[in-house]
């Protein structure tokens, strides 16, 4: 099938408005994530998901995404809670918590996904795909879902721009004219948490940390300025979940998570090797230059 057949084909569409959706929530959000030094937390979030998966399904007893997702985001908000209690209360750093958290709720999901199937029915199926993801059988309610929960995310992001710059460059200043900063952490842990669980289904528990962080890092080597770098992030996110969703229809059994991860990989790659100012190469040459400028006499610093 070639790929203007493609765009006209209605599973495809559906496919790929999802991954678009996915891709651009990724990139804003995974930008405050990044510049906020909340990196580890989207891997510990959607580790921290499967539990919550799970037993919404047990409870209602059929895969239906709204249910599931609800479940997913309160076992990662769980965990997220939890790790804050124990490097409050406790000498753990931050990274061993996480860490702690992580291994634990995802090995509970594990256990509590071995019971299920052990159950003599087959309504459990499906539920595998959560762990590496499943584009392809997202659906027109799953992508509305999506699109409506990013639209909310991004119209909360939008309404607290100002106090959100200002907690995540400079917290004491933000406590100084008022802001509650707690709440906005609270509320910036929330939503990194709803963009993990909305690319669940798409991506996948294992890989979703992937699609969170990468936009965002490949953004960052191309600028300083905060909108500029939310808008390529965002960019860099659409362009890989629709690439993604093109490269998985063209060539079969190639599945559809692994390959948006896969390229939105290669562009942040290529962005720490390639950007002009921050990228290695570039970086490399300056040095190289400035070595031989030094050696022949005619190096001048940079504040002169």
């Amino acid at each position: 099938m070639s790929v203007w057949n493609l765009f006209q084909d209605y599973t495809f569409l559906v496919v790929a408005l999802g991954s678009a959706v996915l891709g651009l929530l990724s990139g804003v959000l995974g930008t405050l994530a990044v510049l906020n030094k909340q990196a580890l937390i989207g891997d510990g979030i959607s580790h921290s998901a499967l539990p919550g998966l799970v037993l919404a399904f047990m409870i209602i007893g059929v895969k239906q995404t709204l249910p599931m997702m609800l479940g997913a985001l309160l076992s990662g908000m769980l965990s997220v809670g939890m790790v804050t209690l124990v490097v409050r209360f406790t000498k753990i750093k931050f990274d061993a918590a996480l860490a702690l958290m992580l291994s634990v709720f995802f090995g509970l999901g594990l256990v509590l996904k071995t019971l299920l199937q052990k159950q003599p029915n087959a309504r459990q199926a499906g539920i595998d795909s959560y762990l590496y993801g499943q584009a392809s059988a997202l659906l027109r309610g799953d992508v509305l879902i999506m699109a409506i929960a990013s639209l909310l995310s991004l119209l909360l992001v939008i309404l607290l721009w100002k106090q959100i710059q200002v907690t995540m460059f400079d917290k004491e200043f933000a406590q100084s004219i008022g802001i509650p900063v707690h709440i906005i952490n609270v509320l910036l842990t929330a939503l990194i948490a709803l963009a993990i669980i909305i690319g669940i289904q798409s991506v996948g528990v294992v890989l979703m940390s992937a699609m969170l962080i990468a936009p965002a890092v490949a953004a960052r080597q191309w600028t300083s300025r905060l909108w500029l770098m939310m808008t390529l992030s965002a960019v860099f996110g659409i362009l890989a979940g629709v690439a993604g969703t093109v490269l998985s229809s063209l060539y079969e059994g190639m599945p559809t998570g692994a390959s948006i991860v896969l390229l939105i990989s290669v562009i942040a790659i290529a962005s720490l090797l390639f950007a002009p100012g921050r990228g290695i190469i570039n970086r490399s040459i300056q040095r190289a230059n400035a070595r031989r400028a030094i050696r022949e006499g005619k190096y001048v610093s940079p504040g002169n």
